[in-house]
């Protein structure tokens, strides 16, 4: 079995860890803009976290708002049922702007309202 050399697991742990960052930060800014959405940034941070830095993941997973969330959607993939009404919500209403906003050529408006159609079908396929 082949060990990367420990030069190589500390560049994939800082890798790791500025994307959990990112991710942390993308979050945070979805917490006060109404069409970015925090809680799958912050799954993806605690993922990060867990490849790079305990405590900063067992930070994220012990915030009271989001980490049940996170637990939840770590332990049965499930999304609660008022994120899942919001988020539903949130493509619906960034459809009708994008609509309204670029007024797309027939093709590209359907296209795009089946792509959002099989993302809203899979949310709300999940376990509450």
């Amino acid at each position: 079995m082949h060990v990367p050399p420990p030069e190589s697991r500390s560049l994939m742990r800082g890798i790791w860890l500025v994307l959990g960052l990112v991710a942390t930060a993308a979050g945070l800014i979805g917490a006060v803009l109404p069409l970015l959405p925090t809680t799958p940034f912050l799954i993806l941070a605690a993922a990060c976290f867990a490849r790079s830095s305990p405590r900063l993941e067992a930070r994220i997973l012990d915030d009271p708002r989001f980490g049940p969330m996170i637990r939840e959607w770590r332990a049965r993939g499930a999304i609660p049922p008022r994120a899942k009404l919001l988020a539903v919500g949130g493509m619906t209403g960034g459809y009708t702007v994008f609509l309204l906003a670029s007024k797309p050529a027939l093709p590209l408006a359907l296209l795009v309202a089946a792509l959002m159609a099989l993302v809203a079908t899979w949310i709300l396929s999940r376990p509450s």
